[in-house]
């Protein structure tokens, strides 16, 4: 394990061009996405992340979803999901899953060779075996399947070679081949009308069509647009088609007109994949492959569509980041000239910053928005201190002689635009605030350093080298800024590898370093005035900015660096290479002390103020992904414990869900091909070393487990209850606790109901003792006890400490096989579940508890078997060495105090 492992990637929406799946479950509608290897699930009132499952082994293909079930395919398997948990693996297809649709109480699955499965979903759980299957032959690729209204037990599957097909599920035969159009089909669904449906093909029109008597009604044309990818009728009454295509256009179709009703341009920047049509409502959802989801309202007097709501991330990946802040927040700056705000809390919280009116303005001058968007950042900085009072964010974009502010208290881009005096117009291709906050620098690829009043927009001075004839900072291009804590120096780099210090304010030069090498990028850490650079041959090298001299050299790197770092401490540099290599550099020991590989390159890096959590940006990856840092949680503060650094290890990226299912955990065709087995959906344990997890409980709950005894006693009446005084005396009347007057019933009647009450009692205990031992077996035989610690957290204190006395041993004297009695073989599992549990040290503090008052229960019984010695012995062991890890982080907090405490300041 090394110091930095992965946690989670954000910014993901969509992905994977999977179609996704819309449900309505009483009042409210969800919508299922897939996000790679996993798929989220969203709320359509707000588009708020309700769930988000498992991590697959493989990328998802398609999607379905029926009640609080969803159905995965990935690779040639389809997984069962209730709600989060993995109920049951379906894997008969030998070929990939292309297709999944929700049939009625049937799911029917088709793979790549034509082949489709009849999964049969009744009940409360899915079958595991299909009950039908159908051969749609070698001529025959399916691309669509679609239930036309009122046509019982039928589909009509679309192919890629043109024709269409009507068959019957139930019978398992083909009725009707349509011949279709000489192209591929894409798309097809039912209209509101019956017999009619439509029908999108590849090469870009959109046939409505008659299937009853094999007629075409009308047809649409929108070439220009590509494809037709998706489709959806309108069913609140309006006669309206809308089809999306693969240029990212969605159009909307009068039937009744039979022409083009309104088009929404630029609704996406990628190929359209999904579109659908809300019950009875105005409202269309879109989703594309440019990570994005969107919602389209139809209340305008023309009929046009405005964008209701949406969830995007970036389209393109992201080229550089930067946490913000105290590490809650990312800026994020991608290709799609999008600059972007990443909560690391909550997901909702992310935005795209606005750059005013760009739809409207791409509306009025009938032109792509991507087109008035400003061009990609290439850097940028930010400062947090003045954020209140004015813009706090510097852009510097491609090929663009201008620098731009943003102001992240309104998530907007600020009026003013800073262009600097040269008389040579160039690009600026480096920026910095300053520590005040109140001064932005800029340097051109002309040498050019100028400075920025960030309130006013206004000059403050320019910083040129006399000495040399172009009169600018640095003969050539300046590839790095930085300005220390008191606003006293600015450094800056030239690609020559120049580097200087200037005074702030006067604007002149105070020293200068030359390298030897040309510098390609720079960072400063502020707090210990150290210079990081790095050179075109791979090595860092490491100056002090007040002695001006070397301090440290780091070699390792056998590619270009692509972004470097420094810790909020100062103690380490972390650096980033299109190796595919990170590496962690411990300043003060002057050596590498971690360094992992990952399969795509890294491309930006930045660690949180806090030293929590690491992101990271990749080549060809739209999001962003975190990493945790271990040694922070080690109790140990020896980094050699987390990796020696002599050797890089290879590590996988953070995913998108927290929970990973393992291959070995899925299903797999294994001997018997017509086999399908139900395995335990199991959660791998992302346990911190050294560390536990509590269960999160009340404290009364877990405390009240310890206290029983005195509870009872505290709760105990002080005197018995007393008769009423005035009982009227030709009735019977019996004690009560509220002091009412309650008659005594007859005799036969009085043994009746006692009789029964004390019948119902014992069958409730049965039944609750009955449970716990069944589910605790069941836990035993797949070691995986979440659900009866589940279970126990449940049950009240005393409904606890009952069932844990249902399982002593009375009269064991008479019995001769004592180990063959349930009661024993019980607490022997209980013993066991203590062993796991303890082990992965889960539910610290209600384990303990639990375990005393079973001790205090059992102790005797356990003392007097020797079967249980064993399972005691290794349950002591494992107590031991826990707690021992535990009382070692307690001692150094508490030696800390102390000290802390008894000085003297």
């Amino acid at each position: 394990m090394g110091i930095f492992e992965p946690f989670r990637a954000i910014g993901y929406i969509t992905a994977g061009g999977v179609p996704f799946s819309v449900q309505r479950l009483g009042t409210e509608t969800f919508v299922t996405v897939s996000v790679g290897k996993a798929f989220h699930v969203y709320n359509c009132a707000k588009l708020n992340l309700v769930l988000s499952g498992p991590q697959l082994p493989k990328k998802i293909r398609a999607l379905a979803s029926y009640k609080d079930y969803t159905f995965a395919a990935f690779g040639s398997a389809i997984a069962v999901f209730k709600r989060t948990d993995q109920v049951v693996t379906w894997s008969r297809h030998e070929e990939k899953v292309s297709m999944l649709y929700l049939f009625g109480e049937y799911i029917l699955s088709a793979d790549i060779k034509g082949n489709i499965f009849i999964w049969a979903f009744r009940g409360a759980e899915p079958n595991s075996e299909p009950v039908g299957s159908i051969s749609l032959g070698d001529n025959f690729t399916p691309t669509c399947i679609m239930h036309p209204d009122t046509y019982l037990n039928k589909v009509i599957i679309g192919s890629e070679e043109g024709p269409l097909q009507l068959w019957n599920i139930s019978t398992k035969e083909k009725i009707y081949e349509f011949k279709g159009w000489s192209s591929s089909v894409c798309c097809c669904v039912s209209s509101p009308a019956l017999d009619v449906v439509a029908v999108g093909c590849s090469d870009g029109t959109v046939y409505v069509h008659n299937i009853r008597y094999d007629e075409k009604l009308m047809s649409f044309n929108h070439q220009i647009r590509g494809a037709v990818t998706a489709l959806s009728f309108r069913t609140d009454g309006q006669p309206l088609l809308a089809s999306g295509g693969s240029s990212g256009v969605i159009s909307i179709w009068n039937l009744e007109k039979r022409r083009l009703h309104s088009v929404i341009r630029d609704a996406h920047d990628g190929s359209i994949i999904s579109l659908h049509f809300f019950a009875n409502e105005p409202i269309l959802m879109s989703s594309a492959a440019d990570n994005s989801i969107k919602m389209w309202i139809f209340d305008s007097n023309d009929g046009d569509a405005r964008l209701l709501r949406f969830r995007s991330g970036h389209s393109a990946p992201p080229r550089c980041i930067r946490f913000y802040g105290n590490g809650k927040c990312i800026l994020s700056a991608g290709q799609d000239r999008a600059f972007r705000l990443f909560s690391v809390i909550q997901d909702q919280q992310s935005r795209e910053l606005s750059q005013r009116h760009v739809s409207k303005r791409a509306k009025r001058l009938r032109v792509k928005e991507e087109e008035i968007k400003l061009k990609p950042v290439i850097t940028f900085d930010c400062a947090d201190i003045r954020a209140r009072d004015w813009c706090n964010v510097v852009t510097c974009h491609t090929d663009t002689p201008q620098a731009y502010v943003w102001r992240l208290q309104n998530f907007v881009i600020g009026e003013h635009i800073l262009t600097p005096s040269s008389v040579t117009k160039t690009p600026i291709k480096a920026c910095v605030i300053s520590a005040c906050g109140n001064f932005t620098i800029l340097g051109t690829e002309g040498g050019w350093i100028e400075k920025f009043n960030l309130q006013s927009g206004i000059s403050r001075g320019s910083y040129i080298d006399t000495l040399l004839p172009t009169q600018c900072a640095h003969d050539g291009e300046v590839v790095g800024l930085a300005c220390d804590a008191t606003n006293g120096s600015l450094i800056s780099a030239g690609y020559h590898g120049d580097v200087k210090v200037w005074d702030f304010r006067s604007c002149k030069l105070k020293s200068r370093l030359d390298v030897g090498k040309s510098v390609t990028k720079i960072s400063y850490h502020r707090a210990n005035g150290l210079l990081a650079t790095v050179a075109d041959d791979m090595v860092l090298l490491l100056f002090d900015t007040v002695a001006m001299k070397m301090v440290r050299r780091f070699e390792g790197h056998t590619d270009r660096v692509t972004d470097l770092c420094f810790s909020e401490d100062g103690k380490w540099l972390i650096s980033s290479s299109m190796d595919g290599s990170l590496r962690i550099w411990d300043i003060s020991l002057a050596k590498q002390i971690d360094a992992m590989h990952v399969d795509v390159s890294i491309t930006s890096l930045s660690m949180s103020p806090n030293m929590d959590v690491l992101a990271t940006t990749h080549v060809d990856q739209n999001g962003v992904y975190l990493w945790v840092n271990q040694a922070l949680f080690s109790a140990s503060t020896n980094v050699d414990n987390c990796a020696s650094g002599k050797h890089v290890r290879n590590v996988r990226l953070p995913t998108v869900s927290s929970t990973e299912i393992s291959e070995e955990e899925q299903v797999h065709n294994s001997g018997d091909s017509n086999q399908s087995t139900i395995k335990p959906f199991v959660i791998t344990n992302h346990q911190i070393p050294n560390l536990i997890t509590l269960s999160l409980l009340p404290r009364s709950q877990w405390q009240s487990l310890t206290n029983l005894d005195i509870i009872k006693v505290r709760n105990k009446p002080i005197e018995p209850p007393k008769k009423p005084e005035k009982a009227p005396f030709f009735l019977p009347s019996v004690p009560s606790l509220s002091g009412e007057i309650l008659f005594e019933p007859p005799a036969s009647s009085k043994e009746t109901d006692s009789s029964t009450t004390e019948n119902t009692n014992h069958k409730k205990m049965a039944d609750l003792s009955s449970h716990f031992s069944r589910l605790l077996q069941s836990c035993g035989e797949t070691k995986n006890y979440s659900a009866f610690t589940d279970y126990l957290k449940d049950l009240s204190p005393s409904s606890l400490d009952m069932e844990l006395r249902m399982l002593q041993i009375i009269d064991d004297d008479e019995l001769k096989n004592l180990e063959q009695r349930p009661e024993l073989q019980s607490i022997s599992l209980l013993l066991d579940y203590f062993i796991q549990e303890l082990s992965c040290r889960n539910n610290f503090e209600f384990v303990q508890a639990v375990l005393k008052l079973f001790l205090k229960i059992h102790g005797e019984t356990i003392r007097r078997h020797s079967v249980l010695q064993g399972q005691v012995k290794k349950l002591l062991d494992i107590q031991s060495f826990v707690w021992q890890k535990i009382d070692k982080i307690f001692q150094s907090a508490r030696c800390m105090v102390t000290f802390l405490s008894n000085s003297q300041f």
